[in-house]
């Protein structure tokens, strides 16, 4: 079974539109997304800052967008019945629209609706996530609760994420838990967690004005790694997981279980691809990070199907 893998956030960078504009069409279809999501794709994907790319608001719809760029350059290549969805965190709704269920237009309006709630809500308090490598489950579950922490994303692989305010996540990097190590990460947020309960809100009185469709592919979840089968549970697990811890440690279980043979992770990838590497050492894998790695991922999925 192939499984088409969606990044989340962190893994936008300044620049990272600019070479997929050399390609004909590209700039139009980005234009168009331009519109949809009232941001400057254009500009914010070729000479933003890091700062400004790194924005709640701005790097949700960058993230989204490079991954429907290489789907849309890609799919014509992948054919089979038996093919599975995922994504990460924001990489959800473009999981989501691989699989059928939101249309390209809906796909962008929801992502940058998703994304300017959940900045509004980082705006209330300084907060961020920060990953901790290492350590036993246990013991860094009960260091994240002596510190008001919450596990923001459980992603395998000896990795959990931790976040919260500012002042607990600087604690906790002073105080680790024991064999483990801790790496802020590019976010300004604490992104599934109650500090996003606000933006929750919000985004579920958006959704309620988009067609969520029942899924063509199997499609899983980021809540609990099952497959989700009616369109109406996956806007409700998108709303829910605004606030609610990422299990990609389960979504990788559930691919194991499925017979997942090959794994193709779209753009900006990689993130996604080394943590299916540690956890899935059987797996074939292949990442795109840009335009120049489409003739390698034509030849993965050659032999994948």
């Amino acid at each position: 079974m192939l499984a088409i893998l969606a990044p989340g956030q962190g893994s936008q960078s300044p620049g990272m539109l600019s070479p997929w504009l050399e390609i004909a069409g590209v700039r139009e279809k980005i234009e168009q997304w331009s519109e949809l999501s009232g941001r400057e794709l254009l500009r914010l994907g070729t000479t933003a800052g890091v700062d400004e790319v790194r924005d709640t608001s701005n790097a949700q719809v960058l993230i989204v967008a490079t991954s429907l760029l290489s789907w849309h350059l890609m799919r014509g290549e992948i054919s089979g019945d038996s093919l599975l969805f995922a994504g990460h965190s924001v990489g959800e709704i473009s999981a989501a629209y691989f699989a059928g269920v939101l249309d390209e237009e809906d796909a962008i309006r929801v992502v940058a609706n998703r994304g300017n709630v959940m900045a509004s809500a980082s705006s209330e308090k300084k907060s961020g996530m920060s990953a901790i490598l290492g350590g036993a489950r246990e013991d860094v579950i009960v260091r994240l609760q002596e510190l008001n922490l919450e596990a923001a994303n459980e992603n395998g692989a000896g990795q959990i994420v931790a976040a919260g305010l500012i002042r607990d996540l600087e604690r906790l990097s002073e105080h680790p838990p024991s064999g483990a190590r801790v790496r802020r990460l590019e976010v300004a947020g604490a992104f599934h967690t109650h500090h996003m309960s606000s933006a929750q809100l919000l985004f579920q009185s958006f959704v309620r004005t988009i067609e969520f469709r029942n899924p063509d592919s199997i499609l899983l979840s980021n809540r609990d790694g099952s497959v989700i089968n009616s369109g109406d549970d996956v806007k409700e697990r998108l709303v829910s997981q605004i606030s609610s811890p990422v299990r990609w440690d389960l979504c990788m279980k559930q691919m194991r279980e499925l017979g997942v043979t090959d794994l193709l992770e779209v753009a900006p990838g990689g993130t996604l691809i080394g943590l299916i590497k540690r956890e899935l050492p059987e797996v074939r894998t292949f990442a795109i990070k840009g335009p120049s790695d489409l003739d390698s991922a034509q030849e993965f999925l050659a032999k994948a199907q």
